[in-house]
C-alpha cells in the first residue's frame, strides 16, 4: 500500500499488560505497507506483552508519551489487554495524548479493552463504538452508543472487539492511514 509510505503510526501502551497480538498484528501490517510504527509508553525501556494472561515477551519502547507530540504522527493505535488500558487511563500524559489525537481528526484505532482510553479521554460521547463486551456499560456511561460488531468506524474512531476481529481492524487502520479518517466531528 504505497500511499502509506513514510507515514508514522503511534502505538500507545502501558509498560505491562498489552495483548501482544493486538499490538503486533497491526504493527506488522503497517510496517509491511511502508509506514513507520512507533512504540510509545509511559516510561522508557521495555513493555511486557501478554498472550491473554500469560507473559509473552518484551518489546522496546521508542519514546515516552510525555516526550511525544500528536503532530509527529499520522494515526494512533490503542491495543487492548485488560491491564494495558486500565494502567494507561491513570496516566495524565497518556489520557491527554489520546484526547488531543482524537481532536486532531487523525485516525485513532482502539481494540478490545482499549475503549477504556476513549472513555477516560472524554471522547466517547455521541460516538458509536464497539469493544470487548464487558466495557459496554462504561462506554455507554461515557455517552457512546455501544454496538456488538466486529468493526465500527465513526468519524476518525475505529474500534473492534477482540483478537478475532484483527483482520478487519487492521485493514481499517491501513485504509484510514492511506486515505484519511472517514470524517471528523
Amino acid at each position: 500500500m504505497s500511499d502509506v509510505q513514510g507515514k508514522r503510526v503511534a502505538f500507545l501502551t502501558a509498560p505491562e499488560g498489552v495483548e501482544r497480538v493486538e499490538l503486533t498484528t497491526p504493527w506488522d501490517a503497517i510496517k509491511d505497507a511502508g509506514a513507520e510504527p512507533v512504540l510509545i509508553s509511559t516510561r522508557p525501556g521495555e513493555v511486557q506483552t501478554f498472550n491473554h494472561l500469560d507473559k509473552d515477551g518484551e518489546l522496546h519502547v521508542d519514546r515516552t508519551v510525555a516526550e511525544s507530540d500528536v503532530e509527529e504522527y499520522d494515526a494512533l493505535v490503542l491495543p487492548g489487554g485488560v491491564a494495558n488500558p486500565d494502567a494507561l487511563r491513570t496516566d495524565a500524559d497518556a489520557v491527554a495524548f489520546v484526547r488531543d489525537f482524537v481532536a486532531s481528526g487523525k485516525p485513532v484505532a482502539a481494540i478490545c479493552h482499549a475503549g477504556w482510553m476513549l472513555a477516560e479521554a472524554g471522547v466517547a460521547e455521541g460516538r458509536t463504538l464497539t469493544s470487548w463486551p464487558s466495557l459496554q456499560t462504561d462506554l455507554r456511561n461515557a455517552g457512546a452508543e455501544w454496538v456488538d460488531k466486529p468493526l465500527v468506524t465513526d468519524g476518525n474512531l475505529i474500534t473492534s472487539r477482540k483478537p478475532d476481529d484483527l483482520p478487519g481492524f487492521t485493514n481499517a487502520v491501513l485504509e484510514a492511514l492511506a486515505h484519511g479518517a472517514a470524517g471528523t466531528r
